[in-house]
């Protein structure tokens, strides 16, 4: 899609932009939506000054505080969380980037997991470096996590902490290690319209087809508490416009859905999406892995992980 055209989306009217999306998700897609979940493995004191967060230690944020859980407690709950039909678990670390030490945990974490549920692991695990990838890679790690948050014009606004040509470069760096990368954003941050529509574009210009896209749930305590929270409209403008933009993309609801789309989740599928992150999140609370399945199966939609009606 060129330039012009990709700026003609922002005047469709809603109608057409969903209908469009929705087509262009069966297209790419089917009637299959992917569902993964995360574990929380090291919260609070983050060195990180992002305005949203609830884990930064600039902020007043009250969130749960605790250091790298050990190899064991990590595998445990990884094992606990596969009986659930999820096709993804992210291990997700708080702070800008993981110590030698935390990389470590994370490679001995990996070495103890039979190799089909090594497969299914996510690494969100902040600036990582090319020989700890490498090391996390040698180890079985297969897909890291790392979000930009916005496009690079506004990112300035809501962190000063790292540029947005940092994290972009660990993005790079990721894929260059050989492994698959997941990296979307926030929205509701202020951004403007143009705004989504520049991010959409710098995703694409990354090569990035695994987008999470997260809703703003104002948090007590940080800068942007007094953030309106996105209409309902907004939000599956938004993913419809990301869908139109990356039409073959895999598009993850995650954060935010619930108080943003409350009873009317279903409509994210009718807006394009075809992945949700399910249970709960790092500082707030989610949908239900049971929810979510009897959604998908009242839509009659497939959990990719079973291959079967979810």
């Amino acid at each position: 899609m060129s330039g012009g055209d990709c700026t003609s989306l922002l005047r469709l009217p809603d109608n057409e932009l969903l209908a469009g999306a929705k087509k262009l998700r069966q297209q790419a897609h089917g009637d299959q939506i992917e569902m993964c979940a995360i574990i929380s493995i090291r919260c609070g004191a983050c060195d990180m000054d992002c305005k949203f967060c609830g884990q930064s230690r600039y902020n007043a944020a009250s969130s749960p505080n605790f250091e790298m859980l050990p190899a064991e407690e990590i595998c445990r709950r990884i094992r606990q969380l596969a009986e659930r039909p999820v096709a993804h678990i992210g291990l997700v670390a708080s702070g800008g980037a993981l110590s030698s030490r935390n990389v470590d945990v994370i490679c001995n974490v990996l070495e103890n997991l039979d190799a089909d549920l090594r497969g299914r692991i996510c690494l969100s695990g902040g600036r990582l470096g090319g020989k700890h990838l490498a090391d996390l890679h040698a180890a079985g790690l297969r897909r890291c996590h790392h979000n930009l948050e916005a496009c690079s014009r506004f990112y300035p606004q809501i962190c000063k902490s790292q540029t947005w040509q940092a994290r972009a470069a660990t993005v790079e760096r990721v894929m260059l290690a050989g492994m698959d990368v997941c990296c979307g954003g926030l929205f509701g941050l202020g951004e403007s319209w143009e705004d989504r529509l520049q991010f959409a574009r710098e995703l694409t210009e990354l090569g990035v087809t695994n987008i999470p896209m997260n809703f703003l749930q104002p948090i007590p305590g940080t800068p942007l508490a007094q953030r309106p929270l996105l209409q309902a409209v907004e939000a599956l403008r938004i993913i419809a416009l990301f869908r139109h933009v990356l039409p073959a993309a895999t598009l993850r609801v995650c954060g935010g859905r619930l108080p943003v789309f409350g009873k009317g989740q279903a409509a994210v599928f009718a807006a394009g999406a075809n992945a949700l992150m399910t249970g709960d999140f790092m500082t707030t609370r989610g949908e239900g892995i049971e929810g979510d399945c009897r959604m998908l199966a009242e839509l009659g939609l497939r959990n990719t992980f079973s291959g079967q009606r979810a």
